[in-house]
């Protein structure tokens, strides 16, 4: 079992967190568990983007690396994602 740890954060964050944790029926702890456990680092998306090019039997080029990111880039964007 890993040793507990603090994050700091804003109230703002925390009570937000506390709510998303209360209407999953879980704890803040466990809440972050699972964001961290599912969202993947960059070198984790880029080597399954290199995967997935070899299975569709494409070249995995810079060019090619660079339609997906802008592709992935307009798909956040129409979902209002400011981060795109």
């Amino acid at each position: 079992m890993s040793k507990p740890t603090s994050i700091k954060t804003s109230e703002e964050v925390r009570d937000r967190l506390r709510v998303l944790a209360e209407e999953r029926g879980t704890t803040i702890t466990e809440l972050l568990e699972e964001l961290a456990a599912r969202e993947l680092t960059a070198a984790e998306r880029e080597q399954r983007a290199v995967e997935a090019a070899r299975e569709l039997g494409v070249d995995y080029t810079a060019q090619v690396q660079q339609d997906g990111q802008n592709a992935w880039a307009r798909i956040r964007a129409h979902q209002g994602d400011v981060a795109a």
